[in-house]
């Protein structure tokens, strides 16, 4: 990192600060501050440099989608810190829950012929690999379930019985899921980082790729529950009819990875997916 303290990142930038930073939460991958500035309030954040690149493509790649759904603007750049403009928190009304459902159904409509991304990010803190295939079956077996269930068995994490168990469900992936084309996603969209602010809702810390358009959908409903109005401007009715068997698929990865980098609170909750998936 070239700089310990967000002081010296903003001066090595050229932007005057006119405030105390104010320490955030933030989260696993590194801290973040909240600083006046002649420029007006940014974010700075201090993290591996790995990850901040890889946050950084993916906040460009959002951007050039141009879904109507804020996302913060990245006003530099050096290796282990990024700075962003500061977003006003706001509490959410049904108007602003709506368009957060229509800004994420424009994003799933970039769609491409391969499942990946040009690059590795993470997953949290894991590396997540993207490497295109033209069979979002095999993308998903291949860099999703499998790579994480062997960190999981290496890690002591599961034991063989549950590793084999997986093994079976995504080997069977082509016995029930459709191919599709792969839509541009998120990629990390747990409540924590859709943020609803005075702009509009916005889209944070992503893990970008394309995929299935249901991973999102998938990991928003893992740990909280999307407003009806969400819901009403995306799927406008027309929910998969096996969105159950989808949702309980595009939730292992991530409790799996919640299980890989946590332990042992997330074993039943990879053990209940696995169970209402074909093969296990």
């Amino acid at each position: 990192m070239t700089s310990s303290t967000p002081q010296e990142t903003l001066e090595a930038l050229g932007i005057c600060i006119t405030g105390a930073p104010e320490p955030l939460g933030g989260g696993d991958i590194g801290q973040v501050w909240r600083v006046a500035t002649s420029e007006g309030d940014l974010l700075v954040k201090h993290a591996d440099p790995a990850g901040l690149s890889a946050e950084a493509d993916g906040l460009k790649a959002l951007q050039k989608a141009n879904t109507g759904l804020v996302i913060p603007e990245i006003l530099g750049e050096l290796p282990g810190a990024l700075v962003m403009t500061w977003l006003p928190p706001s509490r959410p009304d049904r108007q602003a829950q709506a368009d957060f459902g229509r800004g994420l159904l424009a994003l799933h409509a970039h769609t491409s012929p391969e499942h990946g991304w040009h690059r590795d990010n993470f997953a949290g803190t894991t590396p997540q690999i993207n490497t295109c295939h033209e069979d979002g079956r095999v993308f998903q077996r291949e860099c999703r379930l499998l790579p994480l269930a062997a960190l999981c068995l290496q890690k002591k994490r599961m034991d063989h019985d549950l590793h084999d168990q997986l093994v079976q469900v995504a080997n069977a992936l082509e016995s029930w899921l459709p191919d599709a084309s792969a839509s541009l996603v998120h990629g990390d969209l747990w409540s924590g980082n859709v943020h609803f602010s005075t702009q509009g809702p916005a889209l944070i810390d992503p893990a970008i790729h394309r995929h299935y358009p249901e991973v999102d959908i998938a990991l928003l409903e893992l740990f909280d529950s999307p407003s009806d109005a969400f819901y009403e401007a995306y799927w406008d009715g027309n929910a998969p009819d096996d969105w159950p068997r989808r949702r309980a698929l595009f939730q292992l990865y991530p409790l799996l990875n919640h299980l890989y980098m946590f332990g042992g609170s997330y074993h039943q909750g990879v053990r209940a997916a696995i169970a209402q998936l074909p093969g296990s």
